[in-house]
């Protein structure tokens, strides 16, 4: 650890971080491992850290790699670097630091030019199929695509995969056997071949496999690269780790951030076991915690935390920082069209509230169930956008509409530049107000729409002529830096990570939808309730989680609510008992002081399972610090009424209990901030 006494100007980088913030970026040198919670600011504890290392001198700027799973969060911490002071850092997805790596070294070293880089293995499976005479419709065709890809990013080949899918429990996919597919692997292989192309996960490998047998590119490689941030390690597939490790080499300068509790790609190749068991594979590595939620108020992380408990998930226990919020709602509807409906009068009061449309978010487990939404918001007049499918920079009307803004760019107008933004876009089908209708014609809309939108902010930004405006956009382009849309959000569960909103509707919260009828083994009924957390964490104050007992109108009612609210949804037993006044309160039920104590008793337990080495609610748990919070006992006896506070318990806790309820009572503390201070840097 640097001594920040001696880097003055590297001081100021520290202001406004919490205590286990500073920690992560006070350790410069690693292995360092953080766990971080959702909302818990692990952006700005990994940019500090860097821009730290850089003002102390201890990095060169051009010497750090931070790579992330997204072009949208690659471009976050470009943006926060740049605004710490640290110019110069490389940023990036694994993918586009490996073809840039590839692409040097194939012209440098061997005079080749990058081979072709195929989006879509759709079309090429499509293809390898029809030379094996297999009969494929699109959904085979996207089954196989994703079994193609599994087995690549976890390095196995058409051999190891005849070999070895079977002892793997792999199914049948498209229902071919394990045979078969491994015969449409190779010749997937041969055909991208003569495409003279490659799909992303031959980036990696390549990339991989040319630092393997040349060390004279392992040398270069390493000697321009000596720090490495990963974030989101959570996701990393062995393929990735394979590449990380050659870029490392027999180095250990290497910070990683994670969640175990995020981990909800396992079906792409995404393994959580190099985020667990870092410390097995490093033991002298450093590892910081951050619990500190800053995103969600104290109802949303209770119900959180114990989505996750309940279902013996490692993850971190959140503390939530910000001031009581509303009551997390739970409710359930005849059908999907009347579920739908319910959601767009509740969106429409928010709206009506305050709440912009945009903070608003509804979110699913298929994108199937975006149909009755659509129509739903369409009809209660809502704007929304739904998130997903093709990238924005790669949609046809996106293209279409940047070549037609780079040809007025070269033509001098006398409007201003979002009226020639507005006219342009105009001619190619934007208005002003969306369209009534739906479907291909609201998706284009959507799409022009957000041009329109990001030209008015780059314009406000200073942006001084259309030239300007298109260059900026196309800086935007090259590294996948979509524009936010307007309107309420329709999402995804998967597509939703990494992102938050005000407010969060969950639908469709039901049994074969939450966990999906399709997971049936164990491994995979974690990560469907792992997702269920994603989604549940993604809101800031208010949160609903819904479900329709039938599936259209007049039809069977027997569906029930996901197995993973058992004991958190609501019911007419739970209601008898506060009625007669033998509850224990729910977070979302204390007052703001009862909650400010209940948050002031979990930091306290956390001290303690730290200190003793043990998990926190093994301390005790969340429904005994509810009660103690809501009735505040003021000695022994009081103590010994609180369900879950036995003789052991006292012994072991009483009088700090005691004094922690006593100090909170005299001395209420106000209400944390939403987000952490910002930090000034000090320096230029």
């Amino acid at each position: 650890m640097v001594s920040v006494s001696e880097h003055p100007c590297a001081e100021s980088l520290l202001e406004g971080l919490d205590p286990e913030q500073r920690a992560v970026a006070t350790s410069l040198t690693g292995p360092v491992c953080v766990l971080a919670g959702a909302g818990t600011g692990k952006t700005r504890a990994i940019t500090h850290r860097i821009a730290y290392g850089v003002a102390a001198g201890v990095y060169n700027p051009t010497s750090v790699l931070a790579v992330t799973f997204t072009a949208r969060a690659a471009g976050e911490l470009r943006e926060r670097l740049r605004g710490l002071g640290a110019r110069g850092v490389q940023a990036s997805t694994f993918h586009s630091a490996a073809l840039r790596q590839l692409s040097y070294f194939l012209r440098a070293e061997f005079n080749r030019p990058t081979p072709r880089i195929v989006e879509l293995k759709a079309p090429l499976v499509a293809q390898a199929a029809a030379r094996l005479g297999f009969e494929v419709d699109r959904a085979a065709v996207r089954d196989l695509s994703a079994e193609i890809e599994w087995a690549k990013v976890n390095l196995w080949t058409a051999e190891d995969y005849q070999k070895r899918a079977g002892p793997a429990g792999r199914g049948d996919p498209a229902g071919l056997d394990h045979v078969s597919v491994a015969r449409l692997i190779r010749v997937y292989e041969q055909v991208l071949g003569e495409s003279e192309a490659m799909d992303f996960e031959d980036v990696l490998l390549a990339m991989a496999g040319l630092m393997d047998e040349s060390p004279a590119v392992a040398r270069r490689v390493r000697s321009q690269y000596r720090h490495f941030v990963v974030d989101e390690y959570q996701d990393v597939s062995p393929l990735q780790q394979r590449l990380l490790d050659l870029w490392l080499g027999d180095r250990q300068e290497l910070c990683v951030v994670g969640d175990p509790a995020q981990t909800i790609y396992s079906f792409a190749g995404a393994s959580s076991r190099y985020l667990t068991e870092f410390k097995r594979r490093y033991p002298r590595a450093a590892v910081v915690e951050l619990v500190r939620d800053y995103r969600s108020t104290p109802q949303v992380v209770s119900l959180a935390n114990s989505v996750l408990r309940r279902g013996g998930v490692k993850g971190v226990e959140l503390v939530s920082q910000r001031p009581s919020g509303p009551a997390v709602t739970f409710r359930s509807f005849a059908d999907d069209a009347a579920e739908a409906a319910g959601v767009a009068a509740q969106i429409s009061e928010l709206v009506a509230s305050g709440v912009e449309p945009d903070q608003i978010a509804v979110l699913y487990r298929t994108n199937s169930q975006s149909e009755p939404l659509e129509n739903a918001l369409a009809s209660a007049g809502v704007g929304y956008q739904v998130r997903g499918g093709e990238r924005f920079f790669a949609r046809r009307e996106v293209r279409q509409a940047l070549a037609a803004l780079r040809s007025a760019a070269r033509v001098e107008a006398l409007e201003p530049v979002v009226a020639q933004v507005e006219n342009v876009l105009g001619r190619l089908g934007w208005s002003a107000a969306p369209p009534t209708e739906r479907g291909a014609v609201r998706a284009r809309w959507e799409s022009l729409d957000a041009l329109a939108t990001l030209a008015g902010q780059l314009v406000e930004a200073g942006a001084e002529d259309l030239r300007q405006v298109v260059e900026l956009i196309g800086a935007r382009a090259e590294v996948g830096h979509a524009p936010a849309a307007a309107g309420v959000t329709l999402a995804s569960l998967h597509s939703a990570k990494g992102l938050e909103w005000e407010a969060v509707f969950l639908v469709g919260l039901a049994e074969g939808l939450v966990p999906i009828s399709l997971a049936d083994h164990p491994d995979d009924i974690a990560e469907e309730r792992r997702l269920l957390y994603v989604g549940v964490t993604r809101a800031k104050r208010h949160l609903q989680l819904s479900y329709a007992k039938a599936r259209t109108a007049g039809g069977n009612a027997n569906r029930r609510f996901s197995r993973f609210l058992n004991g958190l949804w609501p019911t007419a037993e739970q209601a008898a008992k506060k009625a007669r006044g033998l509850d224990v309160p729910g977070a979302d039920e204390l007052t703001a002081a009862e909650s400010a104590l209940f948050e002031r008793l979990r930091e306290w337990r956390l001290g303690i399972a730290r200190a003793e080495g043990r998990a926190a609610f093994a301390v005790l748990t969340d429904l005994t610090l509810r009660a103690l919070a809501a009735r505040r006992p003021r000695d022994r006896k009081g103590l010994a009424a609180i369900p879950g506070v036995g003789p052991v318990k006292i012994e072991q806790y009483g009088r700090e209990l005691l004094a922690v309820i006593a100090a909170e009572s005299a001395h209420p503390r106000p209400a944390a901030a939403a987000t952490p201070p910002a930090a000034a840097t000090g320096c230029d």
